[in-house]
């Protein structure tokens, strides 16, 4: 369980600055431009932009003739989101459907099918909950859990799709891993 979903990616590309920012510290206004340019920014490469960490180094400003704006050649440091396939992520229950549930986790939104919530025959209620026939566990809107990614998929750049499985050892809802690891216990005593 590596958990290293966040990363820093250095990017240099050219920045506007637009002149109702020229008497401004030139920094801020930089961070300023680059978060609006990038903030939630989604692509294969650097996964989901969350934020800009640094500037690390800006060229001499050019104005363009007929824009009025400066523009800066900049070197900075972005963070970024990439879930990656087997990594193990902590979320909790968004939403849920006849078909499976929604789990956030960072700035994203996964799916778990509803065949990888549990080892158990699951079936979804009325009050939007999963339930396991034989386990009797229940999966709820709100709940904590622990899910490994196994598929990422950028095919639509403004929704990324991440499907995840809690059905492996050490994985769901964090009520029923406490209860597996208090079993664990009971049959080491004996």
């Amino acid at each position: 369980m590596n958990q290293k979903l966040f990363y820093k990616a250095k990017v240099r590309d050219y920045v506007r600055i637009p002149p109702s920012k020229f008497g401004e510290d030139l920094d801020l206004a930089m961070v300023e431009e680059i978060k609006k340019k990038y903030e939630g920014h989604i692509s294969k490469d650097l996964g989901t932009v969350i934020d800009v960490s640094e500037i690390s180094d800006i060229k001499e400003g050019v104005i363009i003739p007929g824009d009025g704006a400066s523009f800066y050649e900049a070197e900075f440091t972005l963070l970024t989101f990439i879930p990656e396939p087997r990594e193990v992520i902590m979320g909790t229950i968004k939403d849920m459907a006849d078909f499976g549930a929604f789990i956030t986790m960072g700035p994203s939104e996964g799916m778990i099918h509803i065949s990888q919530t549990m080892n158990d025959f699951v079936s979804f209620s009325k009050e939007k909950s999963l339930l396991g026939k034989d386990t009797k566990k229940t999966l709820n809107i709100g709940d904590k859990c622990r899910a490994r990614i196994v598929s990422v998929s950028y095919k639509d750049l403004t929704n990324p799709k991440i499907g995840l499985t809690m059905r492996q050892e050490g994985l769901g809802k964090d009520e029923w891993i406490e209860n597996d690891l208090k079993q664990e216990k009971k049959q080491e005593a004996k």
